[in-house]
């Protein structure tokens, strides 16, 4: 998964108090960034979740970054092997404020999974476009040669068990790319600081 240039978690403070926490990726690491990033910001800070572009990449980063705003519980669930797992969040979320997710036609997989977990569980509300719908579960699997194949293995389902493949996430909120992230703000700032 080719990023350019640029860190893969990044935060910006705006000067009413809230934050952009930016997530370009969810590759190995990823999660304890924003766990971290989330953290570091001052108590009930108002949080723009920026997934827009984020290509996916890891479920189980994913799932840990979910653990920054959701104290456990399911995230996704997914057919592997004919078995049904449960990808569940870490406990121990330090985000409680405000939260919004800002998402596009380039948000997919493993971003989606973590929207659809925030915007099923009432954590989040969802502002941009539709999702990509990248719906399906890979896991690498090595060849006798030393490669490695992702093979799919299923379909992952939200905690309220939609499905995305090929439909995407609908966001709570439409808003058209060059106004995207204000009207995140505007809605930010509407759910104002949790009692």
């Amino acid at each position: 998964m080719r990023l350019g240039d640029g860190p893969v978690v990044s935060v910006e403070r705006y000067g009413d108090g809230g934050a952009r926490v930016r997530v370009r990726a969810f590759t190995r690491g990823a999660g304890e960034r924003v766990r971290a990033a989330v953290a570091a910001l001052p108590p009930r800070t108002a949080v723009v979740l920026d997934l827009r572009g984020n290509p996916g990449g890891l479920l189980d980063e994913a799932a840990r970054a979910a653990g920054a705003f959701l104290d456990g519980g399911v995230v996704a669930t997914y057919e592997d092997g004919g078995s049904r797992r449960v990808l569940g969040a870490p406990r121990g979320a330090a985000g409680s404020g405000p939260l919004v997710v800002l998402v596009d036609g380039g948000t997919a997989s493993a971003a989606e999974v973590l929207t659809g977990a925030l915007q099923d569980r009432g954590r989040a509300v969802v502002v941009g476009e539709p999702t990509f719908g990248k719906g399906t579960v890979q896991v690498p699997r090595a060849l006798p040669d030393g490669s490695v194949a992702e093979l799919t293995v299923g379909r992952w389902r939200t905690p309220a068990g939609r499905g995305v493949e090929g439909a995407g996430l609908a966001p709570d909120v439409s808003a058209a790319p060059g106004t995207a992230e204000a009207r995140a703000r505007e809605v930010l700032t509407g759910l104002g600081t949790p009692s």
